[in-house]
């Protein structure tokens, strides 16, 4: 076991992901997840040397709800327990936005706090949940340098014309209205990756990757620099998501509450919570259920997954705008990574781009196969490299986590 670990932790509204992680080797010692958090149902679940196990969370002193806390309370108890607290060097956590202000991880002060709980206001449920998560984890580790490593960062690198919106430009000037983009350390993860299977250094390829699971987005990167991305102000700009709309046109707000009597807070609950792939199917905003319903004939399931991959296509064309070559394309993310059937339809769109995938491998790549984890190319070998990639954004957290730390000591 490694004698220098970190703790990852990334915080959902009513959620806690972590992993205590060698960031040399990425190498998890102990990792899980508390979920429904503040119900009657919070528990979290640890996997350990293999072994998984569940436990019902209960209220904190202060609050009386199986809040954060509680999660980080049996998180550290658990750590203890298995008498790893002593290797652990720092705390790396997950923040989804970071606004213009933080391109490059930062050690957490009380200054960066209110940076991330002003920015709320563009990622309400999720920094609000990771200033949560913060402040738990340091009251359990006072000693502890905490660092954020934020999901906006890898994407500050887009041009002016890239992230403007067609607005007054007193609203950037003066508010920050911009595209900025998220999923920025998965992209960063398997760029790199990219790079080593394709024996060229990333400061020499130019890339699409699409991450794609219950959020999606894809990039444009261009010798290891972000250059364009699907996402922008919020995580809700781009390709049609799990529960997500996606792109739609603004004045569509307009007409909901004007014309059809909606209220702007059911018109916001529409646009991220009932749409996607549940909106359009009215069954599961599950890749997995939708295809098996797909194959049983049912129309609307069928609609939805067609609907979805012409989404990711466009937008991986659009994205290609910022290229002057493409050397690969990389799925990753739980759709990405598992499902041969989206790969197919998706780079069956795209071929403007001459893609092309060998129907063999392609149906052959699924993570949850034998050889687990593995990266493969599964184009043809004429055509530029389709790769899939396992992300791997707790590695990426804390790798730069533990490199600020060690830089700054």
């Amino acid at each position: 076991m490694s004698t220098h670990l970190v703790l990852v932790i990334n915080c959902g509204s009513s959620s806690l992901k972590f992993s205590l992680m060698d960031p040399q080797s990425g190498v998890s010692e102990l990792d899980g997840e508390a979920e429904r958090l503040c119900s009657d149902t919070a528990q979290v679940c640890f996997e350990y040397q293999g072994d998984k196990s569940c436990t019902a969370l209960t209220g904190t002193l202060l609050t009386g709800k199986a809040d954060h806390q509680a999660a980080v309370n049996a998180i550290v108890e658990r750590i203890h327990e298995l008498n790893l607290a002593e290797s652990i060097d720092c705390v790396g956590h997950r923040v989804v936005h970071g606004g213009e202000h933080y391109s490059d991880p930062v050690r957490i002060t009380p200054e960066v706090k209110a940076a991330i709980v002003d920015l709320a206001k563009l990622a309400p449920l999720h920094n609000t949940a990771h200033a949560i998560g913060i402040e738990a984890t340091q009251a359990a580790f006072p000693h502890l340098p905490q660092v954020a490593v934020f999901d906006t960062a890898f994407h500050q690198t887009m041009p002016d014309y890239v992230y403007l919106y067609g607005l007054p430009y007193k609203l950037y000037r003066e508010h920050g209205i911009r595209r900025y983009g998220f999923h920025g350390t998965s992209h960063d993860f398997v760029s790199r990756r990219a790079a080593g299977l394709l024996g060229k250094p990333r400061e020499k390829i130019q890339l699409i990757t699409a991450h794609l699971g219950s959020g999606c987005s894809v990039a444009a990167v261009a010798y290891g620099k972000c250059v364009d991305t699907s996402m922008g102000l919020t995580p809700q700009e781009g390709l049609m998501m799990g529960t997500r709309s996606g792109d739609v046109d603004p004045t569509l707000v307009f007409h909901l509450v004007e014309q059809l009597g909606y209220e702007l807070a059911d018109v916001k609950t529409l646009l991220t919570e009932q749409s996607g792939l549940l909106g359009i199917s009215e069954l599961s905003n599950d890749c997995r259920e939708l295809e098996a319903a797909a194959v049983e004939g049912n129309k609307q399931a069928t609609l939805a997954l067609e609907v979805f991959c012409y989404r990711i296509a466009r937008n991986i064309a659009a994205v290609s705008v910022g290229l002057t070559q493409l050397d690969a394309l990389v799925f990753t993310g739980g759709i990405g990574e598992n499902s041969a059937y989206i790969r197919e339809k998706v780079v069956g769109h795209l071929a403007i781009l001459h893609l092309a995938l060998d129907i063999e491998k392609n149906q052959d790549c699924c993570i949850g196969k034998e050889g687990e984890g593995a990266e493969r190319r599964i184009s043809t070998k004429n055509a530029p490299a389709c790769l899939v990639i396992p992300t791997n954004e707790e590695w990426v957290i804390a790798e730069q986590a533990e490199a600020l730390v060690q830089a700054s000591s």
